[in-house]
């Protein structure tokens, strides 16, 4: 059997990370058995489906790089028809009813079934609740009133005793008793439209799906598709329901409580490397048998199982109060080991669209300045947390319109007045060192603090924080050579106006 997987994203908004993840879930278990990996859009919501929502999760899906779908993009809108003609046909064959019940009494009959269904709960009495007059119609009578034009809907018939039953490769053994799950509408009245349950059963039978992978919050449904399973006569597929991701405060995570932090083009836009996110991603629930952490894309194919995945819930720690937590302290961390662990040539194209997005690329990093830049980048990114440093921390390397961190200038040049004079008599030191590289103008700098009778360490810092406008960063002489000779000796005497 070949394996058949489908990720159903509803174009109702940006990609979450929680379906971003189960993509990925589904992705990793096709390329892991060499199954089928599909994409059907879900857009039968049109009030709230839009071609931007739609764009956004392609877009979300490209850059994770599991968009190589084996097959066409199904869309479910274009199957509403075969999802009714389903609906019928169990209708014809006495395994769902049509239901002529006025809208108006619909909604009275539908809270008191709720208060009907609480109460058999609470006292586990397990007493017949098919109530509804219509179940038990004449098909002749039923095709009467429909020909007549009586608005209708149509429920399946759930027997009155049993149980549903299924084995979660995540969850292990799941019931249910058919007492506690209602007649379910299959198409609504009035416009005779599929509901969601119909349409997912129908269009998996016809995709052949094999396994269902999908959040843990659709455990309550996959009763109620195997109910339509059945009666459609159709094998029921595997399903493995992943733990949901929960917010610090243990609530779900939402696109409507927590905005942008659970959207994956966020990570984008703020400089992911696509490899981290989705490596990060990955671990959300899910632990390869050897625990490790940083995996390449081979590594995680090969290493995943549906076995492997976690029943408890995750936890996606950030705070909206503080800039600097924003998003999972792990999921920065991943990223800042791409940066500085990744080849080079795999770097280099995504920081030059990041210099292209801020003005700061030239020419001439594609000619004679390529080995400059392949030197500086190296060496700059040893500390850097996201793409989006090349152009912030880093942009001095690249412009000479940059900004002074405020508190590197306190702690590294207004704390000792006479730097006023020190950085311009360091400034002519280097500038008569020949030749000028990392080796040379150390020594230049520390023959210079022995002669003025300061600490080397003085000057180091300063030099830093006048050089790049921080106060930390790659070892100071090795800016001074990638800074070069004349622009090094410019900032020094630019930077003394600030003591």
């Amino acid at each position: 059997m070949t394996v058949r997987v489908r990720f159903a994203p509803s174009p109702t908004g940006y990609l979450h990370i929680g379906a971003a993840r189960s993509a990925l879930f589904n992705w990793l278990f096709a390329r892991q058995t060499g199954g089928k990996f599909l994409l059907r859009v879900e857009d039968t919501d049109a009030q709230r489906s839009t071609d931007e929502s739609l764009r956004s999760i392609i877009a979300g899906l490209e850059w994770l790089g599991i968009s190589d779908y084996d097959e066409e993009v199904v869309f479910q809108s274009a199957n509403a028809e075969k999802h009714r003609a389903a609906a019928l046909r169990l209708v014809e064959a006495d395994k769902a009813y049509r239901d002529f019940t006025p809208k108006a009494e619909r909604a009275d009959t539908n809270v008191k079934q709720e208060i009907a269904d609480r109460a058999r709960k609470g006292a586990n009495e397990g007493a017949d609740h098919r109530s509804n007059s219509f179940r038990d119609l004449s098909l002749e009578e039923s095709n009467r009133r429909a020909g007549a034009g009586e608005p209708f809907a149509v429920r399946l018939k759930v027997a009155r005793e049993g149980k549903s039953s299924f084995e979660d490769i995540v969850y292990g053994p799941q019931e249910r008793d058919y007492s506690e799950i209602e007649d379910l509408v299959l198409l609504r009245s009035g416009d005779v439209s599929p509901l969601y349950n119909l349409s997912v059963v129908v269009d998996d039978i016809e995709m052949g799906i094999t396994h269902v992978i999908r959040g843990q919050d659709h455990l309550t449904n996959t009763h109620k598709q195997i109910l339509i399973y059945d009666a459609l006569g159709a094998g029921v597929p595997r399903f493995a329901h992943l733990p949901l991701i929960l917010a610090p405060n243990k609530a779900k995570l939402s696109k409507r409580k927590h905005g942008e932090v659970v959207s994956l083009t966020t990570y984008r836009d703020r400089g992911f490397v696509p490899a981290a996110f989705r490596n990060y991603l990955a671990l959300l629930g899910w632990a390869p048998p050897d625990d490790q952490e940083i995996m390449s894309l081979e590594e995680m194919i090969r290493k995943f199982s549906l076995e492997g995945v976690h029943r408890s819930n995750a936890i996606f720690n950030f705070s909206e109060l503080d800039a600097r937590q924003w998003t999972d302290q792990k999921a920065l961390w991943m990223n800042a080991e791409y940066i500085r662990t990744m080849p080079l040539a795999e770097l280099l194209p995504m920081v030059r669209a990041e210099l292209e997005a801020e003005g700061l690329w030239k020419a001439e990093y594609e000619t004679d300045a390529r080995p400059w830049l392949e030197k500086t980048i190296d060496l700059i990114r040893q500390r850097f947390m996201t793409l989006k440093d090349f152009s912030g921390q880093g942009r001095a390397y690249f412009s000479d319109e940059f900004e002074y961190d405020d508190a590197a200038v306190a702690k590294n040049l207004k704390k000792e007045t006479r730097l006023k004079e020190l950085l311009p008599g360091l400034a002519a030191s280097i500038e008569a060192v020949e030749p000028f590289n990392a080796e040379t103008s150390e020594g230049a700098l520390r023959a210079f603090s022995e002669s003025a009778g300061v600490k080397a360490g003085l000057l180091i810092n300063a030099s830093r924080t006048a050089l790049t406008g921080q106060a930390v960063g790659p070892s100071m002489f090795e800016i001074f050579e990638i800074i070069g000779r004349e622009r090094s000796a410019r900032r020094l005497r630019a930077a003394a106006q600030l003591v």
